[in-house]
């Protein structure tokens, strides 16, 4: 059972863990294959657990001073097990500034396929303004900026001149 207390202006997250949730975090303290983080957030978890068979309890700053974690971290936890569930509350959540890559293998095979030829006629080498004409002439993009395949380029050590 998890809830959210409200008193004046400041909101506690309470934490009971189930019989089934407490064996989970133990014995993913006990094995140690996981992250250090997971580790961390299953032993803070197992610390802040309110349930009637757990004898101790202990304040936020003193289960951060025992496992070398910040106040706001075993906070952080708290409030995340109970707005998110367990899984939520242990692993880490996605990056969100992900941006997906310009081009996929192919098309990178493509390019570097490009690079590799003869240069238009009347010119002593490609450009990066060429090749990215030329990919979207050939149809392998739909369009793409000099920027991509710029990075492109440089990620495998490609060089124009």
């Amino acid at each position: 059972m998890k809830e959210k207390v409200s008193n004046n202006s400041r909101v506690k997250y309470i934490v009971k863990l189930t019989q089934e949730e407490r064996d989970a975090l133990l014995s993913l303290v006990s094995k140690g294959k996981a992250s250090a983080k997971k580790i961390t957030h299953a032993r803070i978890l197992l610390q802040v657990d309110e349930s009637a068979n757990v004898e101790n309890c202990y304040s936020d700053s003193e289960i951060a001073k025992m496992l070398h974690v910040s106040t706001k971290t075993v906070s952080r936890v708290r409030k995340s097990l109970v707005e998110g569930g367990l899984e939520s509350a242990l692993n880490r959540k996605p990056h969100s500034r992900y941006k997906p890559r310009r081009l996929d293998g192919e098309q990178e095979a493509h390019l570097i396929a490009l690079v590799c030829s003869n240069p238009p006629e009347g010119r002593a080498r490609w450009t990066i303004s060429l090749l990215t004409d030329k990919l979207v002439e050939l149809k392998i993009v739909d369009s793409i900026g000099r920027t991509a395949v710029h990075e492109t380029l440089k990620k495998m050590n490609l060089s124009l001149g």
